[in-house]
């Protein structure tokens, strides 16, 4: 693979709101492009028919799992047995580990979990083209440590773990909107953002502010119960 290429992508999901959001993350990952944005199944396999006799064939698949005419598990079995090896990173709410196993047997490279906030999505993207590159450079017979380093650039190496009850993912999408809003938010208001209980927003906004990644001030002029907001706390 040429290291210097942008790696096309493809991006899966029948909302189209959120393929946007998705295409606009990607956008954001240096070393990526979007080549086409497919809404069902049928027009996933157009967009990489297309891509292919067009000589610019996908690198990646974002493929969400609940499509209208076909589920991403199918969507991934008919692309490699049409003879396509493009590697495919399934994005989806569903957490069953059936579907998970099932997805790892289709050609799934890796999974990620909505809710999602950039810093993971993009760790995914990152450790992708990481294994890329260390499969690249190998020539067509690769040695043990070759293989082994380019596997283990799909594993992510983050911080501590997470008291217990709380997802990474979920972590990111809350810490996303706060970085994102122009102004402080209630746990009220990031759980009608994220359609989340207030109870859990709560919990992860607590996280974040015993942590010191968001500050937590009360909201002046609430009636009753104090109301607590949280703003982003850049790092210096």
């Amino acid at each position: 693979m040429d290291p210097h290429r942008d790696l096309r992508v493809l991006v899966v999901d029948d909302e189209a709101t959120t393929a946007a959001a998705h295409a606009k993350y990607v956008a954001r990952v240096p070393g990526f492009e979007v080549q086409a944005i497919a809404h069902s199944g049928q027009e996933a396999f157009a967009a990489l028919d297309a891509a292919q006799e067009a000589g610019t064939p996908i690198d990646l698949v974002l493929l969400d799992m609940n499509l209208p005419d076909l589920h991403g598990l199918d969507v991934a079995r008919r692309v490699r047995g049409r003879g396509n090896t493009v590697d495919i990173i399934a994005i989806t709410a569903i957490r069953d580990l059936n579907v998970v196993r099932t997805a790892i047997s289709a050609g799934v490279t890796q999974y990620l979990i909505k809710p999602f906030g950039f810093a993971a999505f993009s760790e995914k993207l990152e450790n992708y083209r990481m294994f890329r590159f260390n499969l690249g450079t190998t020539g067509q017979s690769a040695s043990q440590e070759s293989i082994d380093n380019a596997f283990a650039a799909l594993r992510s190496v983050g911080p501590a773990p997470l008291p217990k009850g709380l997802i990474t993912e979920t972590l990111g999408a809350i810490a996303e909107a706060l970085r994102s809003a122009s102004a402080a938010l209630s746990a009220t208001e990031v759980s009608e953002l994220l359609d989340l209980s207030r109870v859990t927003a709560r919990r992860y906004l607590e996280h974040l502010a015993e942590t010191g990644q968001a500050a937590k001030a009360p909201r002046h002029g609430t009636r009753g119960r104090p109301e607590y907001e949280y703003s982003w706390r850049p790092r210096a």
